[in-house]
């Protein structure tokens, strides 16, 4: 797969215009402000091409990445944040649960916490949500260049404690700085396109 073929496809800001799409989807879902844009960018190796916002909770559509023609980035909205009206809230939960219900092409979700603070209830329930729905998913834990070595080892297994994981594959830490857990999610990710190759023949 060549990254450096990518493009932006499209914004989506209503369920019920989401596009028909073949390809298999990447799914990033997480708090705003947890960085799905900086790790878009990060595995892209581009800059750009995830658009960073200024103010969290700014980005209120679902934007979708095409990947070399082999699957699509889906960004979801960031949910959680306060400060916008209920209305905006409402349409947002909307949004994003209609994607899910309608959606046939999900191939992963990627789950992303932020590793310095415990999981809030709306990460929960997008997590006890992708565990009831059976939606195969992985947890990133961002932004873990702001910790040391041993604070990072120590919020790792607090995390797996918080969430009753076991299985250190399912949780992955991540640095859109650094680069820690690139190669691990593409790794994941190749291996989501080459499944998908097997079952179309």
């Amino acid at each position: 797969m060549n990254i450096n073929n990518a493009e932006f496809l499209t914004s989506v800001y209503d369920y019920n215009k989401l596009p028909e799409l073949v390809l298999p989807e990447i799914v990033f879902v997480g708090r705003s402000n947890v960085g799905k844009s900086s790790m878009i960018n990060k595995l892209l190796n581009r800059k750009s091409i995830a658009r960073i916002s200024s103010s969290p909770g700014k980005t209120a559509c679902i934007n979708y990445y095409n990947i070399d023609n082999k699957l699509y980035f889906t960004d979801l909205p960031g949910y959680g944040f306060a400060k916008v009206s209920k209305e905006e809230q409402k349409r947002w939960s909307l949004l994003i649960d209609g994607y899910f219900s309608i959606c046939e092409n999900i191939s992963l979700v990627i789950l992303l916490l932020d590793i310095r603070h415990k999981p809030s209830n709306d990460d929960f329930i997008m997590y006890n949500y992708l565990i009831n729905m059976g939606i195969d998913f992985v947890i990133t834990l961002t932004k873990c260049d702001k910790l040391s070595n041993n604070q990072l080892i120590n919020r790792k297994q607090e995390m797996k404690k918080e969430l009753l994981i076991k299985d250190d594959s399912l949780i992955i830490p991540f640095s859109s700085v650094k680069g820690d857990g690139v190669n691990n999610l593409w790794d994941i990710l190749k291996a989501k396109v080459e499944e998908n190759e097997i079952h179309k023949n």
